[in-house]
């Protein structure tokens, strides 16, 4: 059944009575008409002392915001920037080693010189910008002019450029992209990995690491432990080729790296590799917070990779300056030594220093501790006319963990 709308009668009589009854009003007034009263401009009344103005409460600046959550930032990352102070007996010591990668079906040095150098990546030879070869070619021009892919652009380092791939505008389309893919496969003994032509003039491996690489795998290998896996700490790990050795070993891998293109091409790799199913734990954030949340954790690792680069940022907008932040990321990795740490390898390139300065920063940071530091420089051999290049330099604490008295140098 229908409920009715419910009456008000004495309400409506009270309408009527308003409506026609003039009602008061203030001397010296005019009482107009219904008719009057509708058809004369309504006024906005004017606000009195007892009535103020009623404000309205204006949206949130986004500037205001952005600046607030910057300092917030700021003052996070300095938090993070305090040294601790250290005291204790250096470390026995080793200096001046030069770590010779030689070339293979994969990857060879074929010549530099005049500001360049020419390498072959697999199938392809590719010739890119190298601020140390400051002697003449060895090669003629016509050699070095046959180069699949030639960088162009920016000569720093880190400076953006592209690729020009002089052999594709002689053919069609169809037949210069089966002659020169973008992405192509290479192999590290045996661990296969894809390489990439990309803005900033790399390939998405250094082969120089090889040895690193190599002697990575062997200590972990060595290591049996009843207490688990071999713990490995890959920092600035980029597109993983240290994580899938350290996995394949048998390592249980944590791979840090502030940039998200970098963590998917790792992730292809792992893929490619065959070794998805490994424990490797892919964390896109920036070193230093992922490290500073680790020690409040209480988290250790027995083996810890980093291959800073000279400037960068982090996940969330952080810069990373080498010479400003180094230092303090040291301070926190010994913090994550692992009751007996196998080792902590720092690689670093394309700095103005000597390895001695990492050498002495690896002293500060590990001074007291048992174990011992190896330090010098990673190098590449050309096929023509043998001169040595000079990639990277390194520092390595290694630890009471380590299997070997005389730790392998190759």
């Amino acid at each position: 059944m229908a409920r009715s709308r419910p009456k008000f009668p004495q309400r409506k009589r009270a309408d009527a009575q308003r409506r026609s009854s003039p009602g008061k009003t203030a001397p010296g007034t005019v009482q107009k008409s219904g008719k009057e009263r509708a058809a004369a401009p309504r006024s906005k009344p004017v606000p009195t002392a007892e009535q103020p103005r009623r404000s309205i409460p204006k949206a949130t600046s986004t500037k205001a915001d952005s600046a607030t959550t910057d300092a917030k930032k700021a003052q996070q990352r300095d938090d993070l920037l305090r040294r601790v102070q250290r005291s204790g007996a250096r470390l026995p010591e080793t200096v001046g080693l030069i770590f010779e990668t030689p070339a293979d079906e994969n990857y060879a040095l074929i010549d530099t010189g005049d500001g360049e150098k020419l390498e072959r990546y697999g199938p392809l030879v590719i010739r890119r910008p190298e601020g140390q070869a400051v002697w003449q070619p060895t090669l003629s021009k016509e050699h070095w002019d046959k180069a699949d892919a030639i960088f162009t652009g920016d000569t720093d380092e880190e400076g953006q450029g592209r690729w020009r791939y002089p052999k594709r505008a002689a053919v069609s389309a169809s037949k210069a992209d089966a002659m020169l893919p973008e992405t192509w496969r290479l192999a590290f003994d045996g661990l296969p990995y894809f390489g990439r032509f990309t803005s900033f003039r790399h390939t998405g491996v250094f082969p120089e690491q090889a040895t690193h690489w190599r002697n990575l795998r062997r200590s972990i290998e060595k290591a049996q432990r009843a207490s688990g896996p071999v713990r490995v700490l890959n920092l600035f790990g980029y597109t993983g080729l240290a994580s899938l050795v350290a996995a394949a070993a048998g390592a249980d891998v944590t791979h840090v790296d502030a940039s998200k293109k970098a963590i998917g091409w790792a992730r292809e790799n792992q893929t490619l590799a065959g070794l998805d199913d490994k424990p490797i734990r892919w964390i896109c954030e920036d070193a230093m917070r992922f490290c500073a949340r680790e020690v409040r954790r209480g988290n250790s690792y027995d083996i810890i990779l980093l291959d800073p680069p000279a400037f960068g940022r982090g996940a969330k907008g952080e810069v990373w300056q080498l010479f400003t932040h180094l230092p303090y990321l040291l301070d926190l990795i010994r913090a994550l030594q692992s009751p007996q740490p196998i080792e902590t390898v720092l690689t670093a390139y394309a700095i103005r220093a000597s390895h001695l300065a990492l050498h002495e920063l690896m002293q500060e940071a590990f001074c007291g501790l048992e174990g011992r530091l190896e330090s010098g420089e990673l190098v590449l051999r050309q096929e023509a006319g043998g001169r040595l290049l000079s990639t990277s330099m390194f520092s390595r604490f290694i630890g009471p963990g380590a299997q070997t008295e005389e730790h392998p140098r190759s």
